[in-house]
């Protein structure tokens, strides 16, 4: 027995301050990014920032005394190599929360999330489905679903213009077409009329069809999903050409500065939903402390990205929900997460967003900026808009 206890007591003053706490299992947060592949700018921009709230943290102490780990791989942007590496990093170091690449992803390991891994999960998605605790109680996202963004935009134009004429122009994927049902259930409730729905790929530069066919509508708004800066920079630029007076909208993707820079001088033509504060908004507590961070640590870097503001938010959260989990009997179990997590309600965030209240696995609640040409910056022209 003396032998046993001297080398347990070895063991712990080996590995100094957070002994105890990896024979306990310390936080761990595992994540697949998309460093390469259409997304690699998020990827790159979101990994940054679970490495700085992490960094930050265990700065502060970590949770209540135990040092947070951060693993991460490639997941390319493909469905079969982000899975594998999911199920690699959770072989490896059995992490309590994970964070996914994508859509397709999310929804491809939902039912296993449910099922086998039981872990507190979120991604670069902001699918409907990841936002539903009955049918999947270990995922959620840091924003309000697409079909929410889409209802904070339906919600402006509703106010704007009643009853206007709007099409849906989407991406051929699942990122473009998973709000397009929801989208059309809000509009109608909300007395607007969709008039169009337009298809395109990614970086589709010939657009003259589906241009026509919206003047032909007599389109009012078109709201845009499943993109990032292509095809949207081409229909605004050609709609002037052709002659389709719409206003051009999107969803939390495509409303960043890149889109913006694409546009010039027309970047006033395009108004978007976004979740987040913006890194320019410099009276924002929260911006304040990003902007220290970043030119102390990164004095090259002169912009995070809302890639960069999702990850740190869903970070933040994360930090979170293992402070309240650490405090109940089990710890870091599964469902001690998931009920930490739930459990969080008017969390200050610091203006990143609106204090933070957590409902039904999302955070139902948006801003819609409008470009400036003059800045390249996007501009708030609404007040938070909710979505409960």
């Amino acid at each position: 027995m003396k032998k046993i206890s001297f080398c347990i007591l070895s063991l712990i003053l080996f590995l100094g301050p957070f002994g105890i706490a990896i024979a306990q299992q310390l936080p761990t947060i595992a994540a697949v990014h998309p460093f390469t592949g259409p997304f690699a700018f998020a990827g790159i921009e979101g990994s940054a920032a679970m490495q700085d709230v992490v960094d930050m943290a265990n700065e502060a102490g970590g949770v209540n005394g135990k040092k947070i780990l951060y693993y991460w791989s490639d997941g390319e942007y493909k469905n079969d190599v982000g899975i594998a590496a999911f199920k690699r990093l959770y072989a490896q170091y059995t992490p309590q929360v994970m964070f996914g690449q994508s859509t397709g992803m999310t929804k491809a390991l939902g039912p296993e999330i449910k099922s086998r891994y039981k872990v507190l999960y979120s991604a670069y998605t902001m699918t409907s489905e990841a936002a539903n605790p009955k049918e999947n109680p270990y995922l959620f996202i840091a924003a309000p679903t697409y079909a929410e963004q889409f209802g904070v935009l339906l919600k402006y134009i509703a106010k704007e213009k009643p009853g206007a004429n709007i099409a849906f122009f989407y991406g051929d994927s699942e990122f473009g077409r998973e709000p397009i049902p929801a989208g059309r259930e809000m509009a109608k409730k909300m007395g607007l009329n969709v008039v169009a729905e337009e298809v395109s790929q990614v970086g589709g530069v010939d657009l003259t069809t589906q241009i026509l066919d919206m003047k032909a509508k007599k389109v009012d708004y078109c709201i845009f999903q499943g993109f990032v800066s292509n095809p949207i920079a081409t229909v605004i630029k050609q709609s002037k050409d052709y002659g389709l007076n719409a206003k051009f909208m999107g969803t939390f993707w495509s409303t960043e500065k890149q889109l913006i820079k694409e546009l010039g001088p027309l970047a006033g033509e395009y108004v978007g939903v976004s979740a987040y504060s913006f890194f320019y908004q410099d009276d924002l507590p929260m911006m304040k402390k990003i902007k220290e961070w970043t030119k102390k640590k990164f004095p090259t870097i002169e912009y995070r990205s809302q890639a960069y503001m999702q990850n740190f938010l869903t970070t933040l959260l994360f930090v979170e929900s293992f402070k309240r989990a650490d405090k109940m009997k089990g710890g870091f179990t599964p469902d001690n997460m998931v009920q930490a997590f739930q459990s969080i309600k008017n969390y200050d965030v610091g203006g990143l967003m609106p204090p933070v209240t957590i409902k039904d696995n999302s955070i139902p609640v948006g801003r819609v900026y409008r470009g400036n040409a003059r800045t390249m910056q996007l501009d708030p022209i609404s007040d938070w808009i909710r979505m409960d």
